[in-house]
């Protein structure tokens, strides 16, 4: 079903209004693990900065294509896309980092981000699928492949 003929149903516009606000927690889930990551890019030191610095440039440009992505599928739903520092910060289940911490503690917040990640969209996972919003369930299956590897290759720095 189109987004302009789900919006023409009041019971279904209350679904899309509920999967437009479970995606925006996801994109500021999604914004703040890309600003962490870029962070950490900037500030690695140690044995593995070689390893973390282009891993994290990779994974932070993934993350900058997925923001526009779920920004964009908000947009489709017929609603407004947060896009403030503000916004994100109300919305984000994930924890700020300021400072440098170490390249393991770097690591270690990431794996957990990602799996938080993961829960954010799992959260708005049903009402997609009662609704039957295919485009974003595929989003957030997508997205929960890619977190999923993410932290899978996280975790084996770690081993």
């Amino acid at each position: 079903m189109s987004a302009s003929a789900i919006q023409n149903q009041p019971a279904i516009n209350d679904a899309v209004n509920e999967i437009a606000d479970g995606l925006a927690r996801v994109l500021a889930d999604t914004y703040s693990v890309c600003l962490k990551t870029q962070n950490y890019h900037w500030n690695v030191k140690g044995p593995l900065f070689h390893t973390l610095h282009a891993m994290f440039e990779e994974q932070y440009t993934e993350l900058a294509v997925a923001i526009d992505e779920i920004a964009e599928r908000i947009r489709a739903l017929g609603e407004p896309t947060p896009g403030s520092f503000t916004d994100f910060a109300k919305l984000s289940s994930i924890n700020e980092e300021s400072g440098s911490p170490s390249a393991e503690t770097m690591i270690s917040n990431l794996i957990e981000d990602q799996a938080t990640i993961v829960q954010t969209c799992k959260n708005v996972f049903p009402l997609v699928q009662e609704s039957n919003d295919e485009p974003t369930a595929d989003l957030l299956i997508r997205r929960m492949q890619v977190h999923e590897k993410t932290a899978w290759m996280l975790k084996s720095l770690t081993e």
